[in-house]
């Protein structure tokens, strides 16, 4: 049978995408249901992790798992879970040491904001909103897998920041805020618990998500001038282009890999992408 370049290339990455680089690792995925966090969970399970899928969406987060089990033939779990609640995101954690025996990859995805809104009209419950969802879910996620990855000597923390935060957008202050802070804590994380073997990074994503699907519906011509200031003239898939970066900060390949800020946004943080809300 003739064999194209084209067919060769096409079977080296489908062998690159399933190496089994996870075998034998759980992770936690916050989030895990929708967006970049099923990008993420689909390119783990493509590489053999278990995987705990955290989602507040009771009928999403039990879909994904099931879908994960049948076509890829691993361990996945669904567990309702909102990260704004302390209680829950520990119990989160406790159940998945009980369920699977260990909790190597932690993956803080979950995250968002409010409508925009000027800074001198945020209000105190706004930031404390911004911080519960990006900050403190993170924060406690963190806390409650640290003893367990020290434990092993081994642990991969992937958190999430935002070219919103880094590049101070406009009328996204709560976000802004929230996701800085996420940075600040990892790096002090990785700092802290670098010696135990524990590897925490963060990677600043620009993808197309079912957020930016309806930003693009709703107001085109933004969306569409937002997307030519990207060098890369697109936004990035959750699972390959994402979920990549995410994969090689899980594995063994990212051990010496600590303290970084990944900005997965085809070029975006370079020179900064103008983003202007209707509003002075």
């Amino acid at each position: 049978m003739f064999t194209t370049f084209a067919d060769t290339i096409s079977t080296q990455l489908s062998e690159e995408l399933n190496m089994g680089r996870l075998n034998g690792r759980v992770a936690i995925i916050t989030g895990g249901g929708e967006g970049i966090g099923l990008g993420i969970a689909r390119r783990f399970a493509r590489e053999g992790a278990t995987l705990v899928i955290a989602q507040r969406k009771i009928e999403v987060g039990e879909c994904v798992a099931q879908s994960l089990r049948e076509e890829f033939g691993v361990r996945a779990q669904f567990l309702a879970t909102d990260v704004c609640i302390k209680e829950q995101v520990e119990r989160l954690i406790a159940d998945t040491v009980s369920r699977f025996g260990a909790i190597d990859i932690l993956v803080n995805n979950a995250g968002g904001g409010i409508a925009p809104k000027s800074l001198a009209e945020t209000s105190d419950a706004d930031v404390a909103y911004g911080m519960d969802l990006n900050f403190w879910s993170s924060y406690w996620a963190m806390q409650a897998s640290f003893p367990h990855m020290q434990e092993r000597g081994w642990g991969r923390i992937v958190n999430f920041g935002s070219l919103n935060g880094v590049n101070a957008h406009m009328h996204t202050a709560p976000y802004n805020i929230g996701k800085e802070a996420v940075r600040a804590l990892t790096r002090t994380a990785a700092v802290e618990w670098g010696q135990f073997g524990i590897c925490c990074n963060v990677i600043c994503p620009a993808a197309r998500t079912a957020a930016y699907d309806e930003f693009e519906r709703t107001w085109p011509e933004a969306a569409g001038a937002i997307t030519r200031q990207v060098p890369n003239r697109r936004m990035g898939d959750p699972e390959r282009d994402i979920g990549g970066v995410a994969l090689f900060l899980a594995s063994d390949d990212a051990a010496h890999v600590n303290g970084m800020t990944i900005h997965a946004d085809g070029g975006s943080h370079v020179n900064g992408v103008a983003w202007r809300p209707d509003g002075d």
